[in-house]
């Protein structure tokens, strides 16, 4: 991908870090004012610069930007080696690093270092770190994001989006680079393979939980080249089924996660920021309970107890059956008028009665996640978590707790309900003739067989299908198309307004009706990103990982499993990158050194898929026909036993990639070698001086005369000597004690004539 300097981007956008959407529809016109005059002030009180242009809808934009290259300076330095609050243990150690030349307020390069992310010691002089290391865009809109919304206690204006003072405070956002995105789409447009220099550009933009995202996307679909080949093979010469592809797939889905684990760590060694996730940012809504003082460094700590916090992580467990309760009765229910309507109904409007189950969870499904979401956010706040990382992480669980059920459940109860035991309970299905009654000419078209019931044995492939291949392109018309449909029909819709209420005479004047010529198209632009939604990553993440479960599960059952993801991840790759510059504001650049949380949703599904592939072969052995509706043939024990021994072999070939993979060297374990042997070294030569690594004189740098012995046997004959002094000064230096060796050798060793006898 082309380079754009950084600067590139910020004269395009007139200079511009942020932007803030201060809407006042909701206060009188007193209020706003003073509300507003509150923010401008809070804002240059952190050395940051303002201009305000009018919005629209009652809105006006505040562009803010840096004040002066001397404040930039200072908080990169600060950003990249000290703390952001100039609080506690590290205000300690920084005040005491007298020979430091920076600002009294903390700093983000120095404490990183100090937390282990970087290495290196940053250097004394500001100037020196900044022309060493230069600024990133991403760096840059991270650090002035932080002088905006961090609290005033640790050096910011302390804004809060839509929250309490800052109500009226709608959205804060970076502006989009118009060049880069251009260049960006096209590049990756044109090309199959994302490269690192690639990663390496998006980390410098967008920041690295962004370029996390990408870099994993980019590594799976890499991957499924394999397992894309291998089951096309499987699906044309091998029977369904298969056990080879069933061990295949898990040594590759294995091998993937592992390699994953170490590319996560060469990519945060890679960026700067391994470790980075132990600076973790207070939340504000954590309630402590009580302080206490640190008996090593002497600060103050806010302490909430981890036996309460404990008590109230407990309640998962009635949240997580209350989700599997709610959400598991509806698919089920669903599942069972499914059955019915397509397998033993056979009346009037057959064919249209059977989406009646797909509309009844299209409708459903959706409104009972979001409640149970709204419910686990609470429980999530409840358990009143401290920083925000942990609190994100508590939440990932419960949602992926949600996202299990709804994506996998109906699979698993055609697999391992409607399979083994079809035959048995089709006929307890009459409940479900209140959906069709009313079409119904006669009472037997409603009446299931008592006996002789068939299932459909491609039930369960269909459905596999339905979610690896059709599914995927209706959540990509969902994701990519209908989203642009909605604005274009939005904006039409404004145009149409407005013009309506000029014909009436009663249109307010538009947002650019003051716009300088110089500004307009500048500010237009900015209006236009001011309406878009914000990007959350963590979406995009939890898809790929919903994905990844799919063909760890499941793929046994259709081997073209993985060559439909592949063909769906190279779209998803780049319409995801057409999402954030087209759909969505730009993101704040925040960092990270990992995929967080979904990585341990990855292991649990990896491990899973060990025991649900080893019980699908097995269910399923006698020629890809299955148990036939009856548990007849099913032995228990062999079952029993054919899930023990998968999970123990899984655990096994995990532990035995896991070593092969530790002794692969990388270019980022390279790195992280070479920086720590410049810091030993540098330590040892601040210490013991730039001599401190040469090796001791030799005695030809010594001038050893007649008069130089004499003084030493002068000056032995001055003092009394312990017979540990005279045991050390037999020989001078390590020639003598080379010389001297030499001679006891020769005199002790035997003659090569002796030895050869």
């Amino acid at each position: 991908m082309a380079k754009h300097p950084p600067g590139n981007a910020l004269h395009a956008n007139f200079d511009v870090d942020y932007v803030i959407s201060y809407r006042f529809t909701d206060a009188g016109k007193a209020q706003a004012q003073a509300d507003f005059e509150k923010l401008a002030r809070a804002l240059a009180q952190v050395g940051l610069a303002t201009e305000v242009r009018n919005g629209d809808n009652q809105s006006l934009l505040v562009f803010v930007k840096v004040a002066s290259d001397k404040h930039l300076n200072n908080a990169v330095y600060r950003s990249r080696y000290a703390n952001i609050a100039p609080t506690g243990l590290l205000r300690f150690l920084l005040s005491s690093v007298t020979g430091w030349k920076t600002t009294t307020n903390a700093d983000s390069r120095v404490k990183d270092w100090l937390y282990g992310v970087r290495a290196a010691q940053p250097d004394k002089e500001t100037q020196t770190s900044l022309t060493s290391q230069p600024l990133t865009q991403a760096e840059r809109f991270r650090i002035v994001h932080h002088m905006i919304t961090s609290p005033r206690e640790e050096g910011g204006a302390g804004l809060t989006p839509k929250q309490g003072e800052w109500k009226n405070v709608e959205s804060i956002f970076p502006l989009h680079d118009r060049a880069f995105n251009k260049e960006w789409m096209r590049k990756w447009a044109s090309s199959t393979f994302i490269t690192a220099e690639d990663l390496d550009e998006l980390r410098d933009r967008l920041g690295e939980k962004i370029a996390f995202y990408f870099a994993f996307t980019q590594s799976y679909f890499a991957f499924l080249i394999f397992p894309a080949a291998f089951g096309f093979a499987s699906w044309v010469l091998l029977s369904s089924f298969s056990p080879i592809y069933a061990i295949a797939n898990s040594l590759w889905c294995l091998t993937f996660l592992e390699y994953w684990r170490r590319q996560e760590l060469d990519l945060g060694v890679r960026w700067g920021v391994k470790g980075v996730s132990a600076i973790q940012e207070k939340r504000r809504e954590y309630q402590h309970e009580k302080e206490v003082k640190d008996p090593i460094t002497g600060e103050t700590v806010q302490i909430f107890p981890a036996t309460k916090r404990l008590s109230r992580q407990l309640l998962q467990l009635p949240f997580a059956l209350l989700a599997s309760l709610a959400l598991g009765t509806l698919i089920a229910t669903c599942f069972g008028i499914e059955i019915f309507l397509s397998e033993v109904y056979n009346g009037p409007l057959k064919s249209v009665l059977v989406f009646l189950p797909t509309g009844i969870l299209t409708t459903m499904v959706p409104t009972l996640t979001t409640l149970l979401t709204g419910v686990a956010t609470r429980l999530n706040d409840y358990e009143n978590w401290d920083t925000t990382e942990s609190y994100q992480a508590s939440m990932t669980q419960k949602i992926f707790i949600l996202n299990f059920i709804t994506s996998y459940l109906p699979i698993f109860l055609t697999a391992f309900v409607y399979v083994p035991f079809g035959s048995l309970i089709v006929p307890y299905l009459d409940i479900f003739s209140l959906t069709a009654r009313p079409f119904a000419e006669s009472e037997k078209q409603l009446t299931a067989p008592k006996a002789g019931f068939e299932i459909n044995p491609a039930r369960l492939r269909k459905q596999v299908i339905y979610f690896t291949v059709t599914a995927q392109i209706i959540n990509f018309a969902v994701e990519a198309i209908l989203p642009v449909i909605k604005a274009k029909g939005f904006h039409k819709y404004q145009e149409i307004k407005a013009e309506q209420a000029a014909k009436k005479g009663g249109a307010a004047p538009g947002a650019s009706v003051n716009d300088l010529a110089e500004e307009s198209e500048f500010l237009a632009r900015v209006r236009s990103e001011a309406g878009l939604g914000t990007y959350d990553v963590t979406v995009d993440l939890r898809e790929m990982v919903v994905q990844y479960g799919y063909l760890v599960l499941f793929s046994v059952v259709w081997p073209l499993t993985s060559v439909s993801f592949l063909i769906n991840n190279w779209i998803e790759l780049r319409s995801d990158a057409a999402k954030i510059c087209m759909q969505m504001q730009r993101p704040t650049p925040f960092r990270a050194d990992s995929i967080g949380p979904w990585l341990d949703s990855l292991g649990f599904l990896t491990w899973l898929g060990s025991i649900s592939s080893a019980a699908l072969v097995y269910l399923f052995s006698n020629d890809g026909l299955g148990p036939d509706g009856t548990p007849a043939t099913i032995k228990g024990w062999a079952l029993l036993l054919t899930i023990f021994f998968s999970e123990h072999i899984y655990l096994v070939v995990r532990l035995a990639i896991r070593f092969a993979i530790s002794k692969i060297d990388s270019p980022g374990r390279q790195k992280e070698r070479a920086e720590r042997f410049m810091v030993r070294k540098r330590f040892l030569q601040e210490s013991l001086g730039e001599q401190a690594l040469e090796m001791p004189p030799s005695s030809a740098d010594e001038e050893i005369t007649r008069a130089t012995l004499e003084e030493e046997a002068r000056q032995g004959s001055l003092k009394t000597s312990t017979p540990a002094e005279h045991f050390w000064s037999r020989q001078r230096n390590w020639e003598e004690t080379a010389k001297v060796g030499a001679g006891l050798i020769e005199r002790m060793a035997p003659n090569e004539g002796k030895k050869q006898q």
